[in-house]
């Protein structure tokens, strides 16, 4: 399809859109924030390790999923919201390295494990392959070595272009194999010259491609990321990016939409830069526009979302670490600076803090400082926003979850509202999934499921309409007292 054919395809769902923002689904700004985790982690009180693990057992096939952080990068990009350090000394980044050995120690023995049996591993950050290749074999020694890796199934790597090219990348590349790695996940974040330097990213577009045929050429599932909605980025360049991404061989594709609010631990520069540039923000109808662009034109050349913003020619191209916490809900334990667990009831996350993290893992403390472990009511939420978001929801899994039938909780009734709406359908009689429509508008869709102190906008910015996530909130409550 050409770029007419595209943008005319798109003006419908921009009509969806503003229908969306009239029944109160989307807020009347068109802001977002992505239903990442429930409750969203900018919301966790502060929790200690006693409080963290009360009445927690590990499952019983003892199978983890485990995410370590390496908060380092040579610079900061406009839109990120985690705190790293820039540029940090080759002697920094040996102390981070000998301090997460001591806190997996700390976490192993906290659970009673002598290895921890690894199901998936992701390491993101920051830059994960920010370390000289030297350090970057000596951490993963050292990691490896704790884990049992027998039933590993999957060891993803976030990495930047800038590392994975020249000498020392090829280097890291042959280390990261020889460990067990097996996908990379690049993020490209745009092929335009323009809205790279814009971005403040370390890379150029040349490196880039240089990233992807050397990742491609040592063997590795390949992923690519890109981000829509960024200042400067207009319909024309956004479709030139479409056309060359689907040419580089990649595994899978993902985008995102530009995030402007923080959802991590730090405001990221983006809102000043939106604030002093208001000219250079697309239009939100064009935001919106951009990403039906990108679903249409991915599956015109075989790419399919085969999980929420994920799209492969084959499902099994999938991140199973993305699959397994959003749709399975499987156990994942995670080390690093500002890195978050998710153990079956409780979310806990670790410091933001540097100073911290290094003082509570020199006392033989794990570095959390935030969490929260849901009753029953915040784990049947869990159990519906984050399956249903991202690919299905299956009735026994939740029952299984949460203990009780999703027919008897106030919660079916609002899956009948979505229904409808034609945002919902039922998929078999077993489950149910978000329709074309409710894909699109995944994350405001979920927000109906949000108790009322988590929804990430004040009554105010949402129309007063039958979907208004406050008012479908005022419905459960009814319901509930009506079920005595």
């Amino acid at each position: 399809m050409n770029l007419s054919d595209l943008v005319n395809l798109a003006d419908k769902r921009v009509d969806d859109f503003h229908e969306m923002v009239k029944l109160g689904l989307h807020c009347k700004h068109g802001d977002f924030v992505p239903a990442v985790h429930y409750p969203p982690i900018t919301k966790y009180p502060p929790i200690d390790q006693e409080e963290m693990f009360r009445g927690y057992t590990p499952p019983e096939n003892g199978l983890m999923d485990v995410y370590y952080h390496i908060p380092f990068c040579p610079k900061r990009c406009i839109y990120c919201h985690y705190p790293s350090q820039y540029g940090a000394s080759d002697c920094e980044k040996d102390r981070y390295i000998d301090a997460m050995s001591k806190e997996i120690d700390i976490y192993k023995a906290q659970l009673g494990m002598d290895k921890i049996k690894l199901r998936v591993a992701l390491a993101g950050g920051g830059t994960p392959t920010d370390l000289t290749p030297k350090q970057l074999d000596r951490f993963l020694k050292m990691f490896t070595s704790k884990c049992d890796m027998s039933q590993l199934r999957q060891f993803n790597y976030d990495v930047d272009p800038w590392t994975l090219v020249g000498p020392d990348g090829h280097e890291r590349l042959k280390i990261m194999r020889d460990y067990g790695v097996d996908r990379l996940t690049i993020g490209i974040q745009s092929l335009n010259e323009d809205i790279i330097r814009k971005m403040n990213r370390a890379h150029d577009k040349k490196t880039a491609l240089e990233s992807i045929k050397n990742t491609l050429a040592y063997g590795y599932q390949l992923d690519i990321e890109f981000i829509f909605g960024y200042p400067g980025q207009t319909l024309e360049n956004w479709y030139e990016d479409l056309k060359e991404m689907v040419t580089l061989d990649s595994h899978e594709i993902q985008f995102y939409r530009l995030k402007v609010e923080a959802y991590g631990d730090q405001q990221g520069l983006i809102k000043k830069v939106e604030q002093i540039h208001p000219e250079d923000v697309p239009p939100v109808d064009d935001t919106m526009r951009m990403k039906q662009m990108a679903i249409d034109y991915l599956a015109e050349h075989g790419y399919h979302e085969n999980l929420r913003r994920v799209f492969t020619k084959k499902k099994e191209h999938i991140s199973l670490y993305a699959y397994n916490q959003c749709c399975m809900l499987f156990d994942q334990m995670s080390f690093g600076q500002t890195a978050f667990s998710s153990l079956r009831d409780r979310f806990v996350l670790n410091t933001q803090h540097f100073d911290e993290y290094y003082r509570k893992i020199s006392e033989g403390k794990l570095p959390f400082n935030r969490g929260y472990v849901r009753d029953a009511e915040a784990q049947q939420r869990w159990c519906i926003i984050l399956p249903l978001k991202n690919w299905t929801f299956r009735k026994n899994h939740f029952k299984s979850m949460t203990g009780v039938d999703v027919e008897t909780t106030k919660f079916w009734p609002a899956l009948q509202k979505l229904k409808r709406f034609g945002l919902v359908e039922d998929a078999s009689p077993n489950t149910l999934r978000l329709t074309k429509l409710g894909s699109f508008f995944a994350d405001e869709v979920v927000e109906c499921f949000y108790d009322p102190r988590f929804i990430p906008f004040s009554r105010e910015h949402y129309n007063e309409g039958p979907l208004n996530p406050y008012v479908v909130n005022d419905e459960m409550l009814e319901h509930e007292r009506a079920m005595g």
